[in-house]
């Protein structure tokens, strides 16, 4: 017999009806995991567990004088925010840049890099000497944000491996610190400069010579591949090295969204737009300028350098008090 016009309209919302059920037996088994570890303090509702903390929040977990993790977390959810080139943020972030905590330093770093100026610098510098391989790591990719010449030597050394080594010469063990150096050596077109890439383009990992051929590639719009000899020969010969360069742009991190993102409680990737180093010397008649006063080798003249803002990431939607002075110097 058939079904009647009652049953059949009850069908659909009795399914539908299942829809929440499945939706929480699947959370559920995850409530023992540390899924909900990170969940926003005091959340009554599953949309409240997603949210991530509020720009005040945000600060209060950054200045955690006994917890490393939080100070890592708000330092890292800080580094996202349109606001935190405040330079009363930009002195929290250099404080986390030298933290007790290695990831915490990790964070601060990043976060300099993000929303920091030439300024800045040094702080990346010295985090190149960090006895932490990913901390060392963030620094050289944020040096790839961030344009000063006192990081020219650093980055030599960061990108020289030891089995290259002469005399007092510094290095880099990790392969990836080499590499994220050998990128950020291109946006310094100067002679010193020129022939330590060309030198490192003998380094046993492909990844180095490759960011070393590209570095070149930048500053000199050339392109002899992996041949050294070739390379010298041009440069030994022209007298206009970096008359066909280009900008230098650094790296971001860029994916399209996972099916999950999509939903309305999942925050989108943290895509990002590419630009050149905040402080980075300005195209002058169509030239790239290596500024002469980087180095005393450079073979162009130069130009006073303008600044230029790191650009803006993901944000919160409302303004945070500053930090207080409990900053803690860890």
């Amino acid at each position: 017999m058939p079904a009647s016009t009652r049953t059949r309209n009850r069908i659909p919302i009795r399914r539908a009806a299942h829809i929440p059920l499945c939706l929480l037996a699947c959370l559920f088994p995850l409530a023992g995991c540390d899924v909900f570890d990170d969940a926003r303090p005091g959340a009554t509702s599953i949309f409240d567990v997603f949210a991530q903390p509020t720009p005040s929040e945000a600060v209060q977990l950054a200045i955690d004088p006994y917890n490393a993790d939080n100070r890592y977390r708000g330092t890292m959810l800080l580094s996202n925010a349109y606001f935190a080139g405040n330079p009363v943020y930009l002195q929290l972030f250099e404080d986390r840049a030298q933290d007790s905590d290695a990831t915490v330093r990790i964070a601060g770093t990043r976060a300099l890099a993000n929303h920091g100026s030439s300024a800045n610098v040094p702080i990346l510098v010295k985090n190149l000497k960090d006895k932490d391989a990913l901390v060392r790591l963030e620094a050289a990719r944020g040096l790839q944000r961030l344009h000063n010449p006192v990081a020219i030597e650093p980055l030599m050394d960061a990108s020289r491996d030891p089995d290259l080594v002469r005399g007092n010469e510094g290095s880099e063990e990790q392969t990836n610190v080499r590499t994220a150096a050998a990128t950020a050596l291109g946006q310094y077109p100067n002679s010193d400069v020129v022939q330590h890439l060309i030198t490192i383009m003998s380094d046993s990992q492909l990844s180095v010579n490759e960011a070393a051929l590209s570095s070149l590639s930048t500053m000199t719009g050339q392109n002899f591949g992996f041949n050294r000899r070739e390379w010298l020969d041009w440069y030994d010969n022209t007298t206009t090295p970096f008359v066909a360069g280009t900008p230098f742009i650094y790296p971001v991190f860029n994916r399209p969204k996972k099916f999950i993102e999509y939903l309305p409680f999942v925050s989108p990737p943290p895509n990002e737009i590419a630009a050149t180093p905040a402080g980075m010397p300005p195209i002058a008649g169509g030239t790239l300028v290596p500024l002469a006063d980087i180095n005393p080798g450079a073979k162009a003249p130069a130009t006073t350098p303008t600044n230029s803002g790191a650009p803006g990431l993901n944000v919160p939607s409302t303004e945070p008090p500053p930090p207080t002075s409990e900053n803690p110097k860890n």
